[in-house]
């Protein structure tokens, strides 16, 4: 593709490109003699599972590989066990060496789901940080000063509140800001809370005479509120790893305005396809249920195939317009004392609920079902016998048995 062409890929969903001018020089460079970029990313391995949230820069890594350009997957298996601060207002806990590794692992399973395996290089930062003895990092940490990095603002706002601020967090920046020396990266991707520590790398190949990396930031992704940035904590996001009816569930759950969020920063339809869409939305061609239901299947067919897409999108038909029960749904055998229990009690132990406060709340607002018939009575009680279908809102769903 002309740099033009290139641009207009790269730019995509994109909310900054430092510096821009630069990376079209890079560009022009690689057209001309053929070596591809290197492309840069690192994911700290602090939890096992990806969410969509996640995939934003995993998308842009897949468009730079259909550019013909080279991708490193870094795995931060050495930044991982000091522990990112960006906005914490306390000291991470370190993870060990035994989490990472675990967490690093499961990382390798999912992001192949987006990207090429065959095109993609997965490197580990202990590959070179591991080999800096103390003279190396004492070298390293010369190159910044406590000034600079109290221009952060989660270090700024813990130093003003008179918080903690470990030695080591200082650090971070500065060997995520080494990867790139040691990679030699030509363009590096990060959310918009990696800026900081984006720019260290620019700063630092430059202590080491590299032509400095352009930094490409990109969006936090809502949640399925549509306000918080997705979140496991928050409870308000899509598992890569999720079974194909949550998926495809969920996606059908977002308002229009996320859902053409997701088609952005997600969708592999091109620029074009997706101002189409919108103009199909606005003048009323395109349905907002059916350009859901695309992207539904779409996200499905990613993670678990397209055979699963076309099930999952078959039963949320089935489960949802026709009311229908599914045929599987998740099964608990559960333990009981007496001869009833409290159906808060059988909604927190089941998952349907956190808590059996949060049972009694579902229950309060109408959005339980037993065996289909709706339960308004927070402390309704259940035979500790037989087998019951228990629903929580439209489309969660457990079969209970007692033991």
């Amino acid at each position: 593709m002309t740099v033009v062409e290139q641009m207009e890929i790269i730019k995509r969903g994109a909310v900054e490109i430092l510096v821009e001018k630069e990376l079209v020089e890079k560009l022009e460079k690689s057209v001309k003699t053929g070596v591809p970029l290197k492309i840069k990313a690192g994911f700290d391995p602090t939890a096992p599972d990806l969410h969509l949230g996640h995939t934003v820069l995993l998308h842009k890594m897949r468009q730079f590989q259909k550019l013909g350009h080279e991708v490193y997957f870094l795995i931060g298996d050495f930044t991982g066990m000091i522990g990112d601060p960006t906005g914490k207002s306390e000291t991470r806990k370190a993870l060990t060496r035994e989490d990472v590794l675990r967490n690093a692992e499961s990382y390798k399973e999912q992001v192949f789901k987006i990207l090429d395996p065959k095109l993609t290089k997965v490197v580990f930062n202990s590959e070179w940080l591991g080999k800096l003895t103390a003279s190396d990092m004492i070298a390293l940490a010369s190159k910044y000063t406590v000034a600079r990095m109290l221009e952060r603002e989660d270090f700024s706002n813990r130093f003003t509140n008179q918080l903690p601020i470990s030695i080591h967090e200082f650090m971070y920046p500065l060997v995520q800001g080494y990867d790139s020396v040691a990679l030699q990266a030509d363009v590096e991707l990060g959310g918009t809370d990696q800026k900081f520590n984006l720019l260290v790398g620019r700063e630092l190949q430059r202590e080491w005479g590299q032509a400095p990396q352009t930094v490409i930031t990109m969006p936090l992704l809502e949640g399925l509120d549509g306000v918080n940035k997705m979140s496991k904590s928050l409870g308000n996001y899509i598992g890569v790893s999720e079974p194909a009816d949550e998926i495809f569930g969920k996606i059908m759950s977002i308002s229009d305005l996320l859902m053409l969020r997701y088609y952005e920063l997600l969708s592999d339809l091109s620029g074009t396809e997706i101002e189409t869409l919108k103009e199909g939305l606005k003048d009323g061609s395109v349905h907002p249920m059916a350009a859901k239901k695309s992207l539904g299947r779409e996200l499905v067919a990613r993670y678990h195939g397209e055979s699963a897409a076309a099930q999952a999108e078959e039963n949320f038909v089935s489960r949802y317009r026709d009311n229908q029960v599914p045929e599987e749904m998740p099964e608990f055998a559960l333990k009981s004392d007496g001869k009833k229990v409290l159906l808060c009690k059988v909604l927190a132990e089941t998952g349907l609920a956190k808590s059996n406060g949060e049972g009694r709340r579902s229950i309060q607002g109408g959005g339980v079902k037993v065996n289909g018939e709706k339960i308004s009575d927070e402390n309704q009680e259940v035979d500790c016998t037989g087998e019951y279908i228990v629903q929580v809102g439209k489309r969660r769903f457990a079969r209970v048995r007692f033991a």
